[in-house]
């Protein structure tokens, strides 16, 4: 994992690069912008951070300029930001840019006002004749572009406002589009509901992804720094995020259990509550059989639903965190269904992914294990694949650094991801 020990290093790092490289000629020539990416921040989290991620013609522009097949960046190293920085004439943006549009022209003004505010940049592109160019501004199609941001605002708030007492829509996760054509998957919440796609690598793929416990039922508990840790919310964390990761390589995937107000969050100290429902909408029982029998049934009718249509790859992915005791250090380890070689090769190759992740990430042994269990979703269910993934032990003060720092959280995802997209 990447430990906070790593943090710091890149974060001393980052002090020591610059955070945006001009690379001007003086001639004039457009050049890109540059940034250093942040630790555990993937490529749509460095669009995000420079108001890019929203239009997927920036997505796939910032992979095509810096070469790269997927969204996994490396903390500190310098990628170039579908952002020309262009010499300003000092006159105007229109005659700088050779362009008529007024409206255009304004909004370009408005983000360099905006990245000027957030400190992203630190003097004003009036001032240094720096003029910063979003892509999806010029090379574009129209239809992706703003009428006006806080239209653009308005109309994302809109068509998120649900009756809350009808079901959640069974579309995959739940996506919208924004009036702009979008992808918007709420679920995320505010920071991070804006998943463009990547690529195509899981077209026809099919997960469900539950993560552990949930509603009446927490799980298990731990204690750190006066705080109590609780399973259900941390192993949501990770499977949200792993969801997302999935969605943005066009898979189709379903999230079981669902939170209508916890996004994928980035403090250390998750808010414990009980108000989780289940795809549908449909309340959580008490009953632990109850429970485990409602996901299972939900899993069982999609999963015929698209073996109907020939879609045969189709995986379940269940997410835990086990208790043990207070000194017993446990490593990620995995159960996978009983008398399936699907399950079993899959689970192993999980296993030799976070074995490679670990020695490159902490030059250590790891000591995760793959077995076979008769758990009630391994055995009640007839998905293809199933495994069953055990994060560590939650009363153990090195594991929980695993759950607490969320750059550890967004580790485990990809490598989950990672994986599922090398099986």
């Amino acid at each position: 994992m990447v430990l906070s020990k790593n943090c710091l290093i890149f974060t001393v790092l980052c002090l020591f690069v610059s955070a945006n490289s001009f690379a001007q000629t003086a001639s004039g020539a457009e050049n890109y912008l540059s940034a250093a990416a942040r630790p555990g921040e993937d490529a749509l989290g460095l669009l995000d951070r420079y108001g890019l991620a929203a239009y997927s013609c920036n997505v796939s522009h910032f992979l095509e300029i810096n070469e790269l097949e997927n969204n996994r960046l490396k903390a500190g190293t310098l990628y170039k930001l579908p952002v020309l920085v262009v010499v300003y004439n000092g006159k105007s943006i229109r005659t700088t840019l050779k362009i008529d549009d007024w409206k255009t022209a304004k909004r370009i003004e408005e983000y360099n006002k905006s990245a000027q505010r957030k400190a992203l940049r630190p003097d004003y592109f009036v001032e240094n004749k720096r003029l910063w160019v979003p892509w999806h501004e010029i090379n574009c199609a129209e239809s992706d572009l703003p009428k006006t941001a806080a239209a653009s605002i308005g109309a994302i708030k809109k068509e998120r406002v649900r009756d809350k007492s009808r079901p959640m829509p069974n579309v995959v996760m739940g996506g919208e589009k924004d009036r702009d054509g979008n992808r918007i998957f709420p679920i995320f919440g505010p920071g991070h509901q804006k998943t463009p796609l990547l690529n195509r690598k899981m077209k026809g793929k099919v997960f469900y992804l539950i993560s552990g416990h949930g509603g009446p039922d927490v799980g298990a508990q731990g204690k750190r720094a006066g705080h109590t840790l609780c399973e259900d919310e941390y192993a949501y964390d990770v499977t949200l995020r792993l969801l997302r990761l999935l969605l943005s390589h066009g898979a189709t995937a379903y999230m079981i259990v669902r939170d209508p107000n916890d996004g994928i969050r980035d403090g250390s100290y998750l808010k414990c509550d009980k108000d989780e429902e289940v795809w549908g909408g449909l309340n959580i029982p008490y009953d632990q059989k109850e429970r485990l029998r409602q996901r299972t049934d939900i899993i069982n009718t999609l999963t015929e639903k698209h073996l109907k249509v020939g879609q045969a790859d189709q995986t379940i992915l269940e997410i835990h965190i086990d208790s043990r005791s207070h000194d017993k250090k446990q490593d990620v380890f995995f159960y996978y269904r009983p008398n399936s070689d699907p399950s079993l090769a899959l689970a192993e190759h999980i296993h030799q992914t976070f074995a490679a992740k670990y020695r490159k990430a902490q030059g250590r042994g790891y000591s995760g294990t793959v077995s076979s269990r008769q758990l009630f979703t391994l055995k009640e269910t007839y998905t293809p694949r199933a495994v069953y993934i055990e994060l560590g032990n939650i009363q153990n003060d090195w594991d929980q650094q695993r759950l607490v720092i969320q750059n550890n959280r967004q580790a485990i995802a990809n490598w989950l991801c990672h994986a599922l997209l090398t099986q």
